[in-house]
């Protein structure tokens, strides 16, 4: 299992792509947290207010996770951060890696 954390523009296209990336079964959830970032884009320093994403799947679904960011999010540099969790109890982790199974 790994959570992934990603940062959106807006709630209302975190809601979307985490639906989408539901449907699709990349991901067994996500949850969503609004923040206030500032970060260094293109020679200047940018304060805004953006959504955290953070997602549970598995590490195979990485990287059509991506491909689905890189395709819906709006980022020219979409921010997808994986980590793998010390621990996990057994029913949670069993339930993450059923739901991200299943057929579409």
């Amino acid at each position: 299992m790994i959570l992934i954390i990603a940062t959106l523009h807006e709630n209302e296209m975190a809601h979307i792509i985490g639906k989408g990336l539901l449907q699709e079964r990349l991901i067994a959830c996500y949850n969503l947290a609004p923040i206030e970032s500032a970060y260094w884009w293109k020679q200047e320093i940018l304060e805004e207010h953006e959504t955290v994403v953070i997602m549970k799947s598995t590490e195979e679904k990485f990287k059509a996770i991506e491909a689905y960011f890189m395709q819906h999010s709006g980022y020219e540099v979409p921010e997808l951060i994986a980590i793998k969790p010390y621990q996990v109890n057994a029913p949670y982790l069993k339930w993450v890696e059923e739901e991200t199974r299943k057929e579409v």
